[in-house]
């Protein structure tokens, strides 16, 4: 479903822009959104997706003519996925994958004994299943294009917290998958990206009723992706606070 203006690849003068082109989940709200205003400002063209349509539209009205299509669905949803795909296939090549788009699986959060099952399926099917299937759909024009695949990561990935074991663990299932793709597609760079802790609603959603107004806002974050989308280095997983220390002042 086309939630937002969408824009001929061709300008006026009947030339097909040259300009790079980003997919990014999750992007109406969030360090999606903040990455899209970024990635826009840059000259970049976007494809955006998120499960709200409202706020989706909102974002692509926003950047205006950046947004190639803004397409809403759930990424866990497999026709939502093959849109994704055929977006893509219209556009003509892909030079950026992000893979925003998160669940918890539940909120509030559980302990192990007493997790809904179908909430530890969820989690997995929208923070690990899908991106490894939309990936899939796009790897002949990411490898096209010596593309990039960024995931966007969590600590929880690689630290045991009590009642975080749904998340964290599609979360490391992912970060896993990411660095897998980066030694089996040389040609391309697979980053698990770690933003830490940021004041978001899918943060709030974890911490429900808890004060988290400390914790950086996701534009705060966006510099350590765009450096590492800049440089270039090897595939592997990266820390954003890593990232933001080496950066010269």
């Amino acid at each position: 479903m086309m939630t937002a203006p969408t824009f001929d690849p061709a300008g006026s003068d009947g030339t097909v822009h040259d300009a790079p082109l980003a997919l990014i989940t999750g992007a109406s709200r969030g360090f999606g959104r903040e990455l899209a205003r970024s990635l826009a400002a840059d000259g970049w063209r976007l494809l955006l997706d998120a499960r709200g349509a409202d706020a989706l539209a909102e974002t692509a009205t926003e950047l205006g003519p950046a947004v190639w299509a803004a397409i809403a669905g759930d990424v866990a949803d497999p026709r939502h996925r093959r849109d994704l795909a055929e977006a893509v296939d219209a556009a003509g090549h892909l030079d950026l994958l992000v893979h925003n788009a998160s669940s918890l699986g539940a909120s509030p959060m559980r302990r192990l004994a007493d997790l809904d099952l179908g909430a530890f399926v969820a989690a997995h099917a929208t923070n690990t299943v899908a991106p490894l299937a939309i990936t899939q759909m796009l790897l002949p024009q990411l490898r096209s294009a010596g593309g990039t695949v960024v995931s966007l990561s969590s600590d929880a990935a690689v630290e045991a917290y009590e009642t975080w074991g749904a998340y964290g663990s599609s979360k490391a299932a992912l970060d896993h998958l990411t660095r897998t793709l980066g030694v089996e597609e040389p040609l391309l760079r697979a980053y698990a990206f770690d933003p830490g802790d940021m004041r978001t609603q899918l943060h709030q959603e974890a911490f429900p009723g808890e004060d988290i107004s400390d914790r950086p806002l996701p534009e705060a974050v966006v510099p350590a992706l765009l450096r590492l989308l800049s440089e270039r280095p090897g595939s592997g997983r990266y820390h954003a606070a890593d990232l933001l220390a080496e950066v010269p002042r």
